[in-house]
């Protein structure tokens, strides 16, 4: 290679960070923003920016199913899931309150569905298999909605036990340490990336990245554990950081290797272009939605399981 084209490709590696670094500044500035704000404008800041994610995310995932010659019940499955995620916001915050718990109404909804596709399904004639139709409708809802539901469980989590807690600043915290596992895979990767982890499903991603994704994370972790964790997040100890930030940061690649097999098998390089420098809202948002259950899980199992 010649050094002129040296000097274009590492031009082009500014130019792509640049890109990604303006986008996300303005992005968590926001986020951060809403999170530490309290009361009434941060419930609606949240709440919409997950809206947001959510029918940008279900677009962008029905866009790839079509450009992978695939059948969905596009506007089905997007209507279905701005509702899974609307009547959760609206229950957990406690403006519309439902006689049921957060997970019986998820169930109720995705039953409803599940039986609206299937019914629909019937009356629509000539079409492709019904599994290939209501299966990849579905599937959209799954991965989209119902894990960023997750999310909004994390920021509206109660507990009991009268421990110092602010579901903003955890939610801060599973931000923070999720996309630091991000960083930390393209820092090291891109200085000392020699072994290739995947390259079936993912080129750029190697084993030295994926080491820097966990360092970064745990770090996060243990730093932000440091500054809250007596009195704003639970009591959640050095210990409990320790193992949480490598957890999330295996999540983390796991999430975006997943988003990496959707886009190949559609043949794109984006899931789309919604942010200049990242591509689509999935390419932002899949590690925090491979991660969100495993976030919640923690907090129901191990810092409040009593």
């Amino acid at each position: 290679m010649s050094s002129t084209d040296q000097a274009s490709q590492s031009e082009s590696k500014a130019v792509v960070f640049v890109r990604r670094l303006i986008s996300s500044i303005v992005l968590l500035g926001v986020v951060f923003y809403g999170l530490l704000t309290g009361g009434t404008i941060s419930v609606v800041l949240v709440g919409g920016v997950i809206l947001l994610l959510n029918i940008a995310g279900l677009l962008e995932f029905y866009s790839m199913v079509n450009a992978n010659g695939l059948p969905r019940f596009k506007w089905l499955g997007l209507a279905g899931g701005v509702t899974l995620v609307s009547v959760l916001f609206l229950h957990l915050s406690g403006w519309v309150k439902a006689p049921v718990s957060a997970t019986e109404l998820e169930i109720c909804i995705l039953a409803m569905l599940l039986l609206l596709l299937l019914g629909w399904r019937v009356f629509v004639h000539p079409a492709p298999s019904a599994f290939q139709m209501v299966g990849h409708t579905f599937l959209g809802v799954l991965y989209v909605s119902w894990l960023l539901g997750f999310i909004l469980k994390i920021f509206f989590f109660h507990t009991t036990k009268g421990a110092a807690f602010d579901g903003g600043v955890c939610l801060l915290f599973f931000i923070v340490v999720t996309k630091c596992s991000d960083i930390g895979a393209y820092v090291l990767g891109s200085l000392i990336g020699r072994n290739k982890m995947i390259p079936a499903v993912s080129p750029a991603k190697t084993w030295q990245g994926f080491a820097g994704a966990i360092m970064f994370s745990t770090g996060a972790a243990m730093g932000m554990v440091h500054l809250w964790g007596d009195d704003q997040l639970g009591g959640m100890s050095l210990a409990h950081a320790v193992v949480l930030g490598p957890v999330l940061a295996v999540g983390g690649v796991l999430g975006d290797l997943v988003e990496s097999v959707f886009k190949r098998d559609s043949g794109v390089k984006d899931s789309g272009s919604f942010f200049p420098g990242i591509g689509g809202m999935l390419d932002l948002i899949d590690s925090l939605l491979f991660n969100a259950p495993l976030m919640y899980l923690y907090l129901r199992l191990f810092l409040f399981n009593d």
